[in-house]
C-alpha cells in the first residue's frame, strides 16, 4: 500500500502517441531491471519531471490524470512498478500494484 497516495485519487502520467495509440510512458530501471509507470502527485511536476524521462524523438507526449486505482490495475497487468516521482524526476516511493 502506498504512504503518499490514500484513497482513490487522480495522478498525472505521461502518455505517448495521445489520442491515437496511447500508451503510458513505461521506463526500466537498470539497477533492479524493473519497468515501472512514472506518476506524479500534481500536473505541475509531471511538467517538470517530463524533462528527466527517457523520450523517444519525434513522438508526441501529453500529461494526463487518471485514477490511481484504474493504473494501478492496468500496470499489474501488464507487470509495471508504479514510482512515484516529484518534479525534479527523484523516486519519492516505488508501489508494486
Amino acid at each position: 500500500m502506498s504512504k503518499l497516495i490514500q484513497g482513490n485519487p487522480w495522478v498525472w502520467v505521461v502518455i505517448l502517441d495521445p489520442g491515437k495509440n496511447e500508451q503510458f510512458l513505461g521506463q526500466h530501471y537498470k539497477d533492479e531491471d524493473i519497468s515501472f509507470i512514472p506518476t506524479f502527485l500534481e500536473k505541475e511536476e509531471a511538467l517538470e519531471g517530463l524533462e528527466h524521462l527517457i523520450r523517444d524523438k519525434g513522438k508526441k507526449y501529453e500529461v494526463q490524470a487518471i485514477l490511481y486505482d484504474e493504473l494501478a490495475r492496468d500496470a499489474a497487468k501488464h507487470n509495471f512498478m508504479l514510482f512515484i516521482l516529484n518534479g525534479a524526476g527523484e523516486v519519492l516511493e516505488k508501489i508494486k500494484p
